[in-house]
């Protein structure tokens, strides 16, 4: 018989966790990540009902009693850093899946290290005594049931899955339980009378696909079925390199969202040359108040990693948008630079100088002594005069690239 032997990490309240570690006074009491936007809550506030993306004056007004804090995305990267190092010292395959939950596979690993209960165990404590953060793990036959144990152990928590108990742990749950089961597709599968995962084991393929489609169908009833192949992989490279940030909902003026496009650009483009990449095509994303989304792209003649090139880019579709943005309560916007290839593959893309040199001599000059400082001394050390005490939303940390 197959054996539980994949184990999905997830690190509680993470931002929450990593304040509360740091300030002890925090412990034990609801604590808010984030003033205008709510980006995380510990489980105290989210017992009060706060959740993330709340209007910080909305979770006031429920949890008065809320300590709020701003968000230290410095502290929670080294924190991510601190765990994952735990996570590839436990197991041989490490997939990241953000930079707070990882599935590991433990797979042969009981002569060296014990079996995958005692291994997960053995993390959970590591990462307490070493990273001073709380983490649930699930451990099962498959990824998705792994996913769904370590969710269900929350907070602090482990929980195995034996594969004689797939069913009667799985069958139970919500449909919502299921990957890709969001609102449109449980208010369908609710009006025919669908409910629980078990439910849709029991249902037809034919009777699913009249509702959600057939690739969906077949993806579900295999999730209900407990059949799920794919296996723990090392995370590929990334294909994009991209930044996000949110804030509260209240129209921007032009220069409010060039302000917040430069400081992502400055950000994907520095974390760009940190990779030795330069990328092809250049993308925003905007979302809106109603929870309306729109994005342009636009690819570019010639591979770049430079700043200004980019950011160039950037502002060409911002203008393209600047009917959408006046109109709309924007929420967050995000940058992606895609299409990526080796930084020996950018070329002299920028005009001549008066004097007759490249132009892009003097920026890749430029972005260096910039990457340089910001390296030796931090981020924010280095600002555009118009980021100066200007809005530049809420930065969310990535995996490396």
């Amino acid at each position: 018989m197959p054996v539980a032997s994949i184990l999905h990490a997830d690190l509680d309240a993470f931002y929450a966790s990593v304040e509360q570690r740091d300030d002890p006074s925090l412990s034990g009491r609801p604590v808010i990540v984030g003033t205008g936007v709510v980006l995380a809550a510990s489980y105290e506030a989210k017992a009060r009902g706060i959740y993330t993306t709340m209007n910080g004056r909305d979770a006031h007004r429920i949890c008065p009693e809320a300590v709020v804090v701003a968000p230290r995305m410095d502290a929670y990267s080294k924190a991510s850093k601190a765990v994952y190092e735990i996570f590839n010292d436990t197991a041989p395959v490490v997939e990241g899946i953000s930079i707070d939950e990882a599935f590991l596979d433990v797979t042969g690993m009981e002569h060296i290290a014990g079996t995958p209960v005692e291994i997960a165990a053995a993390l959970r404590q590591r990462v307490l005594a070493e990273a001073g953060l709380p983490i649930s793990v699930g451990v099962a036959r498959t990824k998705f049931l792994a996913k769904v144990a370590s969710g269900a152990s929350k907070p602090d928590g482990l929980l195995v899955v034996e594969p004689d108990r797939e069913r009667a742990f799985l069958h139970p749950l919500p449909i919502q339980a299921l990957w890709g089961v969001g609102k449109v597709t449980t208010a369908r599968l609710n009006g025919i009378g669908i409910r629980t995962v078990g439910e849709v084991a029991r249902t037809s393929q034919v009777r699913l696909a009249a509702e959600v489609g057939e690739s969906s169908a077949r993806h579900l009833l295999d999730l209900a079925n407990g059949r799920d192949p794919r296996p723990v992989e090392p995370r590929e490279r990334r294909k994009s390199i991209g930044a996000q940030s949110a804030f509260p909902r209240g129209s921007r003026d032009p220069a409010q969202v060039e302000s917040l496009a430069s400081a992502l650009v400055d950000r994907t483009a520095r974390r760009l040359r940190e990779a030795g990449r330069a990328c092809r095509t250049v993308s925003i994303g905007l979302r809106f108040g109603d929870f309306s989304r729109a994005s342009r792209a636009r690819t570019l003649p010639f591979p770049t990693d430079e700043t200004e090139t980019i950011l160039t880019a950037v502002r060409e579709l911002f203008d393209a948008s600047a009917g959408e943005i006046a109109e709309k309560d924007l929420t967050l916007i995000g940058i992606s630079l895609g299409n990526l290839e080796g930084a020996d593959t950018v070329q002299m893309g920028l005009p001549l100088a008066e004097d007759g040199q490249n132009a892009r001599a003097d920026s890749s000059a430029l972005d260096q002594a910039v990457d340089d400082v910001r390296a030796r001394f931090g981020e924010d050390v280095i600002k555009r005069a118009s980021m100066i005490d200007a809005d530049q939303g809420v930065p969310v940390p990535t995996l490396p690239d």
